[in-house]
């Protein structure tokens, strides 16, 4: 399949238009940010509906919509499960965290640990989020990278580079009012894009499948399943997970990590930027949701038309070109038999008694799919070339491309690098003011003028949006993106978390028992991770409650030393 070929003029014209507008507006709109404020808090004047869209449009990346429905086409709704601790963690920020803030009027999350407890606490918990927030930097470049890589069959290590360098043209003019101002247009291009994509799926079936009829075809292959309330911990996505898991995660996110503070830190009063998280709140479930539907529908209509056995082009083009290419083919015959079985039961009128019989041939279905990636994986062993098996993260833009018309394809394509250039955009701000304002400001030159340390800001953007591009070039694929992101903040978060509740909670430890804590705990983390003994939602807990743990039992040794003495 030639995927290049899908991309016509009239795409061209509106995936062109679209990004050009979002740079230039961005650069004209706050090319007089002058002072430190207005730079790195945007002015301190935005309302809530600014701070709730920007801070959206910092979470939902390219990845967001580049792999989340793939999630959903293979596994179906279950990841929904993952933000349900979202509304629990934005009620204890807007009571605790915000009124702190704004009260002691810091420019980052991380200045208020000094006051608490000492420079060096402070120090190292914004060098936690400085390596856990660049490194998903780069994966957010990356993720659309791919998708442009596809389409136009351009060199991976070039669209990185444009894409970065689009994104720091207008932050490092006008910094977090730039990312804010722009970040508005870009959320009204994704809800538009998202909802003609929906309304294109469901014109696309046939015409006796109505809405509900589709929805119970996904029920009866087990697309439809949202909540899980096992406790098997081997699970990833379950209730329990995401009310517990999530809400550690979602609180270290919206509530220590800079990227999101810094979008409620320019908010012109406590209550707009408390309106603005809850806001949020109400719309990102029901958004995950819808984008996850959008999956299944993909899902539904791949049952009525002709799928591939792996979404992944290059993967595609390494099997035709291998010794495998027999076996492959003897699967795609294979896979075309379950196919045809399954539009007979579906056009023939799909009764209730039928689920056993579609669950089976989608079980089928699924151990064809798995043998072709164990092709993939032998000719990428043997290969000098990395050639990556798996194919969620392309199964959403092979819809688009083969089945979308003229002008619509520019558009979600305009969707997926607007979300990327947002989210990257507030990452690249919060990464420079936090190194600005916590590391270069704190340890390094103190009493500069504000021109100074605007000037330090702009250059600390341009330097973490080259590493960003960096690790950009060098990421591959791996099992989902957006799992991927979720997994490195899960590393650093319950640890920053953890630090910031003892900071707000437990007044009587201070900072040499948090900084020693911090490190076993972080050292811990990563060792619990690689040696797989927990799914990844679980380390945010484990993080926030090892970190608390530990400062307070050693400050209770070092009470009872004092006492000794």
């Amino acid at each position: 399949m030639e995927m290049a070929s899908k991309l016509h003029a009239l795409d061209w014209v509106i995936l062109s238009i679209t990004l050009s507008f979002i740079v230039i507006y961005g650069t004209y709109v706050t090319r007089k940010s002058k002072n430190i404020t207005d730079y790195l808090k945007g002015g301190s004047d935005s309302k809530w509906w600014t701070i709730g869209l920007s801070v959206m449009a910092t979470q939902a990346s390219a990845i967001t919509f580049l792999s989340t429905p793939g999630q959903a086409f293979h596994s179906g709704m279950g990841f929904v499960q993952f933000y349900f601790g979202l509304p629990i963690a934005i009620i204890i920020i807007c009571i605790v965290f915000i009124p702190i803030y704004h009260k002691l009027k810091v420019f980052t999350a991380y200045e208020f640990l000094e006051g608490r407890f000492d420079l060096k606490t402070r120090s190292f918990a914004a060098i936690l989020f400085l390596i856990q927030r660049s490194l998903q930097a780069g994966i957010t470049i990356f993720a659309p990278a791919i998708i442009l890589s596809a389409v136009l069959g351009w060199d991976l290590l070039i669209l990185n580079i444009i894409i970065g360098f689009l994104v720091i043209i207008y932050t490092v003019s006008g910094g977090t009012k730039a990312v804010n101002v722009t970040q508005k247009q870009q959320m009204i291009i994704i809800f538009i894009g998202m909802l003609v994509a929906f309304y294109m799926i469901l014109s696309q079936l046939p015409e006796d499948i109505t809405f509900s009829k589709a929805l119970e075809i996904a029920g009866a292959s087990g697309k439809m399943e949202v909540v899980d309330f096992s406790f098997d911990s081997s699970k990833r996505y379950t209730v329990w997970t995401g009310i517990l898991g999530g809400t550690f995660l979602m609180l270290s996110y919206f509530g220590t990590d800079q990227s999101q503070v810094q979008r409620y830190l320019s908010g012109k009063s406590v209550r707009e930027s408390q309106l603005g998280l809850i806001f949020n709140a109400l719309l990102k479930v029901p958004m995950q949701f819808f984008i996850l539907l959008i999956g299944v529908m993909v899902f539904v209509f791949y049952q009525f038309n002709t799928a591939p056995l792996n979404f992944n082009p290059s993967a595609n083009s390494a099997i035709y070109s291998s010794e495998y290419i027999s076996e492959y083919k003897e699967l795609e015959a294979a896979h075309i038999k379950i196919e045809n079985s399954k539009k007979v039961i579906f056009n023939d009128g799909f009764q209730i008694n039928e689920i056993s019989e579609v669950k089976e041939l989608n079980a089928k279905d699924l151990s064809l799919r798995i043998a072709v990636k164990e092709i993939i994986k032998k000719i990428d062993s043997s290969s000098k070339v990395k050639i990556e098996s798996n194919d969620k993260d392309y199964v959403f833009i092979y819809f688009i491309l083969n089945n979308l018309p003229r002008g619509l394809i520019g558009l979600l394509l305009a969707v997926i690098l607007s979300a990327a250039m947002s989210s990257t955009a507030s990452e690249l701000s919060a990464l420079s003011s936090t190194t600005a304002i916590d590391i270069y400001k704190r340890n390094i030159k103190e009493n500069k003028t504000d021109e100074h340390y605007v000037k330090a800001s702009k250059w600390f953007t341009l330097l973490w949006g080259i590493i960003a591009i960096t690790v950009a070039c060098f990421a591959n694929l791996s099992d989902n993106l957006i799992q991927l992101v979720n997994i490195i903040g899960s590393i650093f978060y319950g640890n920053i978390l953890g630090i910031f509740l003892l900071a707000f909670f437990i007044k009587y430890v201070k900072g040499n028992a948090v900084f020693i804590a911090a490190i076993i705990t972080q050292i811990v983390i990563i060792a619990v991770y690689f040696l797989n003994w927990l799914p990844y939602l679980w380390l945010n807990l484990l993080g926030c409650a090892l970190v608390m743990g530990i400062a307070i039992i050693l400050q209770s040794i070092s009470k009872l030393e004092e006492t000794q003495y």
